[in-house]
Parts: structure tokens; sequence; C-alpha cells
């Protein structure tokens, strides 16, 4: 007899604030359950793209990485580079409260319980 092995989600839970709420129907906090092939922030980017974003892809997304703020001054050393090779201001991520930066961006393996804030840094005025 065939056993199939079962496979678990992983629950995190998805914030976003500073604006980036607008993009997902005005839902301020989400908990997810990702499925067993959404291993790293890359993946959660897209899944999150692809299952929750409801308006202006080209704000949160930026070929397979999410906007991120670059300071003119250098006082921000590192930001994503597009598929493109541009980076454009936009969003400011944490995972578990540290900046994304820190815990290795796109390759960043997600676990269990993270919590995965998103926070615009572009504003009206």
């Amino acid at each position: 007899m065939f056993m199939r092995k079962k496979v678990s989600k992983m629950d995190v839970e998805l914030q976003f604030s500073g604006g980036m709420e607008l993009l997902f129907d005005n839902c301020k906090s989400l908990k997810v359950s990702l499925p067993p092939e959404c291993a790293t922030m890359r993946d959660v980017i897209a899944f999150t793209k692809t299952h929750y974003l409801k308006d202006r892809p080209e704000l949160f997304v930026q070929g397979d990485s999410v906007l991120v703020p670059v300071c003119p001054y250098g006082l921000l050393l590192t930001a994503i580079l597009s598929a493109g090779g541009g980076a454009r201001p936009g969003i400011l991520v944490l995972i578990n409260d540290a900046d994304w930066e820190l815990e290795g961006e796109l390759e960043y393996r997600v676990q269990r319980g993270d919590v995965i804030v998103f926070i615009s840094t572009l504003h009206g005025g």
C-alpha cells in the first residue's frame, strides 16, 4: 500500500503598514498558512502577491523582490537590485522585528511563527 507523506503548512503572520495595507484591501495583518514550497522570503513575496495583493502590484514588487528604501546619502548602504538592475524607493521589510538585511533578505528561510512586516516608506505631501 502506498503511504502519502503528510506535508504540513507553515503558519506565519504578515503585517502591512505605512499605507501598504491599502494594497491588501485595507488589511493590516494576515495569519497565513504557507504551503511547503514557500521556503524563502522570495517565495513568500511571490505567494503574497499571488494570493493577497489586491491593487497596484508595481507598488509592492519589483522583479522578484519588494521595493526597498534607498537613502541618497548612504545611510542605508544596501538595496535589493531588481532583475533589471535598478533599485527604487519603497518598502522596509522586518522579520521578527529585525531588518531583513540582517536576516539574508530574499534568501532568508522562513520559520514557523515568523512575523513579517512590510512598511511603506513612500508618503505623499
